[in-house]
């Protein structure tokens, strides 16, 4: 072998030998069912010098090693299931039948000498087999060709050779002191070493600290003999620095005497699938944006951190973060800085916390803290004011710099819960309820808290039922012509008569709605309503009468074909969709999941009208609006009730008005609470009102007579 210093030592090869002889001793390598059999062939025999077969009952080859696929000129898988027996020359049938008839019922290996054949033209070549049976219907041959011993030697050195130098695995042998006396080529190349640089250096020398531990663990217990056939994955390291990751499987060599020569190691290099399985890993249990524990990582974290609290009897806290506004953000600044904000949110939670909490995100724009082994409670209301300080704080995104703030929950083990589901479940609800008294707070757990998630539920439990039962009904708010007072126009606004609970508005039941999924189906049953409603006015009120329907976010993000039913139904009722207004929201006109610019032509070219609902609250612009082709603009109620106080609101909408009316649109003022407000809106131009001034919100029957009396504009 070149690649050594010195010429192959024959007890290096006679080890391989005695491996592959062993195999026809039952007692000392047992064939081994399952997924482990081919491995366990592959590790042991698959270099032997000799040939290696396991037959089935009718001498098919199910496995055979290197040499003996290379002595009957077959593909070592064997993928056309040939049998051995055809293999024996005609003449010797009858012997080798006999012998394999003594090796199955014999618990010795038993031994034939006989000429094997490659083909009908070829010479016969003596072997001598010897074959054992495994006990599961298998036997186990082992084939030498029967010459002499120096010829024998010869052809098996040259075999040995060829197969060590060209094999795909790494081929390292170590002498008794553990330094290496042999690698072939692949070994080295491995590594990053020439052969020679390898050759006499200790094991340890390609190790790091912690694969020299294991070994000072292991070589002891290594040399002792019955210790054969050990595989493992090991980390060694390459000429450069950089790490190595294999497994070995390894097979210690020993004397005559019994004494410990050394050991022989096939090694695969598994490091790009270790690499692989760690990078699915870690995507399965981090989150690729911020880096930090994601929501299934979050539950396992948190089932060993109540386990160890219960253990030791220490207080845990879970803090349930959301930031406030994020949306917002997200749709003026674009995702790209929204991921930003979200980034640097994370790195600001962390620095309030130790290390050994963790801090995770569920999703979207909600973190998780768990804060373990606490003695008291006092400490974290320390940390959850830093938190609400520090992402209070503007963030740098480029040219801009946005605030926001957040809304924390908090949930303490064990009196606030007994299980880590319910942990975050309460957690949750406090959140809630933080961001319900106003955000930028934080809000420890209380049963009332856990009484009124229940009564939400309640409510999503009660509204499937509720269209199935009638309880809805429409109220309409007149809407006044500020030129010539009449009542032009109405906005259709849901109520819900509740069984138990009485006439209930949308605020305290449509976010129920939303979270349950009924958005859409509670918004078809109002279309229809209103759409009923208008065309009966048609013929009451005039033909120019229009009825506006307000649709929120999930609604504009159903199927089109939501839309072809609703023309379809306009053309039944022969009422003409102009005389429908759809009346979105700004959220609805930003949310980047709803295709706004699309849905808005699809209304459009169905002939409906489209109003933007509650203006000048968000971030929408006048450009907005000509881009959206919106026919409406209704000013939210916030700069209708400053306007007799405050010159700059009046300034402001009478900006708009005139803008608005540039652009095409016409104007409708929401929330008219007084007579002076509606003098200045009807002198600013403005072309619609609506609010208590007027009239609230009614049924259909009494706007249809409030219409007839007229109604009279203050003074």
């Amino acid at each position: 072998m070149h690649a050594r210093r010195r010429p192959p030592r024959p007890d290096a090869l006679a080890g391989m030998a005695v491996v592959a002889e062993a195999a026809a001793t039952p007692d000392l390598a047992p064939i081994r069912d399952g997924a482990g059999e081919a491995g366990y062939f592959n590790d042991i025999y698959l270099l032997a010098p000799v040939g290696y077969f396991v037959l089935g009952a009718d001498t098919t080859i199910l496995q055979m090693n290197v040499v003996g696929a290379d002595l009957l000129g077959l593909p070592r898988n064997n993928p056309e299931r040939i049998a051995f027996r055809p293999f024996v020359a005609p003449r010797f049938f009858d012997d080798f039948d006999r012998f394999l008839r003594r090796a199955v019922h014999s618990r010795q290996a038993e031994q034939c000498s006989l000429q094997l054949v490659r083909s009908r033209s070829a010479q016969g070549i003596p072997v001598t087999l010897r074959a054992s049976a495994d006990g599961g219907g298998a036997l186990r041959v082992v084939l030498e060709p029967a010459e002499g011993m120096l010829a024998a030697l010869e052809r098996s050195e040259e075999r040995f050779r060829r197969i060590v130098h060209s094999a795909e695995e790494g081929i390292w042998e170590i002498d008794a002191a553990a330094r290496t006396s042999f690698v072939n080529p692949k070994m080295a190349r491995m590594l990053g070493y020439g052969i020679e640089e390898m050759l006499d250096q200790p094991l340890v020398a390609f190790m790091d600290d912690e694969g020299r531990a294991i070994l000072e663990r292991n070589i002891a217990r290594r040399q002792q003999p019955g210790n054969a056939d050990e595989r493992r994955e090991f980390k060694f390291l390459r000429k450069d620095g950089s790490g190595l990751w294999v497994t070995l499987a390894t097979n210690p060599i020993f004397g005559a005497d019994g004494g410990y020569l050394g050991a022989l190691a096939l090694v695969n290099d598994v490091t790009a699938a270790r690499a692989s399985a760690e990078l699915i890993w870690h995507q399965a249990n981090f989150d690729d944006l911020t880096a930090l524990p994601n929501r299934h990582m979050l539950h396992d974290r948190l089932a060993q951190e109540v386990k160890k609290a219960h253990r030791e009897g220490v207080l845990l806290a879970l803090l349930f973060i959301d930031l406030d506004n994020f949306k917002q953000v997200n749709d003026t600044l674009g995702h790209e800085q929204g991921d930003a904000l979200l980034v640097e949110a994370a790195r600001r939670i962390t620095t309030c916390v130790r290390a050994s909490d963790t801090v995770a995100r569920l999703g979207g724009d909600e973190f998780v803290v768990i804060l373990s082994g606490l003695d008291q409670v006092s400490g974290i209301d320390r940390i959850t004011q830093s938190m609400l300080a520090l992402l209070n704080r503007p963030f740098a995104l480029g040219a801009a710099s946005p605030s926001i703030s957040a809304s924390i929950g908090i949930a303490l083990f064990p009196s606030d819960a007994a299980t880590p589901e319910q942990l975050l479940r309460h957690a949750d609800q406090a959140m809630y309820a933080a961001k319900q008294d106003g955000a930028n707070r934080y809000s420890y757990f209380t049963p009332d808290l856990q009484l009124a998630a229940q009564a939400r539920r309640q409510v999503t439990l009660d509204l499937r039922s509720a269209l199935a039962d009638s309880q809805f009904e429409l109220h309409y708010q007149p809407i006044v012509d500020l030129k010539t007072g009449k009542i032009a126009r109405a906005e259709a606004l849901l109520r819900w008569r509740h069984p138990q609970r009485g006439m209930l508005a949308p605020a305290e039941f449509l976010a129920c709605a939303e979270a349950g999924g009924l958005m859409v189906e509670i918004g078809d049953w109002v279309f229809r309503q209103a759409a009923r409603q208008a065309r009966a006015w048609q013929d009451e009120l005039g033909p120019g009468f229009k009825v506006g329907i307000n649709q929120s976010a999930a609604q504009f993000r159903g199927d089109t074909a939501l839309y072809v039913g609703w023309l379809t139904y306009t053309a039944e009722l022969g009422l003409a969709p102009r005389n429908l207004v759809i009346e979105l929201g700004e959220g609805v006109l930003l949310d980047p999941g709803s295709q706004v610019a699309g849905r808005v032509r699809e209304l459009r070219e169905m002939g409906l009208q489209v109003a933007l609902d509650n203006f000048g609250t968000g971030y929408s612009s006048l450009a907005h609006l000509k881009h959206f082709g919106i026919d409406l603009l209704k000013l939210d109620r916030s700069f209708i009730g400053r306007l007799e106080s405050d010159s700059g609101d009046l300034a402001m909408c009478e900006a708009l008005i005139v803008m608005a009316h540039k652009l095409g649109l016409r104007v409708v003022a929401e929330g008219v609470e007084t007579a002076a407000q509606s003098g200045l809106l009807a002198m600013a131009g403005c072309d619609f009102a609506q609010g208590h001034v007027y009239a609230r919100p009614m049924p259909a029957a009494e706007l249809s007579a409030l219409s007839r009396r007229g109604v009279a504009l203050p003074d």
